[in-house]
């Protein structure tokens, strides 16, 4: 069997994310207060944002701010979501969603505390 090749969708570059350098705080001595070695990057339109001052290079810092930053949720469904709508899924995703919620079905307290059928 051959394996189907896969499509590249979309790519994320240095210009989509916001990349702050900071001084580190906690143990590190004198250097540690004069140098920009800590590493903060945010993603605005998922709202995921990664941290890491472990590393005395701000370079090795922002690798691993970036794997943070990958690794959260919020950024996780972000991904998934934005592949569905470049893929033409997210249309077929709201339609289903659209047709679940005409079948639920919304109960209430009355005033004698009995749960009844909301009336719309």
């Amino acid at each position: 069997m051959a394996e189907k090749e896969k499509q590249l969708l979309f790519k994320l570059t240095r210009k989509d994310f916001i990349v702050e350098a900071k001084r580190g705080s906690g143990k590190g001595g004198q250097n540690r207060n004069v140098t920009n070695s800590a590493c903060r990057i945010r993603h605005e339109p998922s709202g995921a944002e990664g941290q890491a001052q472990d590393e005395r290079q701000y370079k090795q810092n922002e690798k691993l701010a970036f794997q943070r930053l990958i690794a959260t949720p919020e950024f996780k469904k972000w991904h998934k979501l934005e592949v569905a709508r470049r893929l033409g899924q997210l249309d077929d995703i709201e339609q289903v969603v659209e047709a679940q919620m005409k079948q639920v079905k919304v109960e209430v307290k009355d005033e004698n505390g009995r749960w009844i059928e909301e009336a719309e």
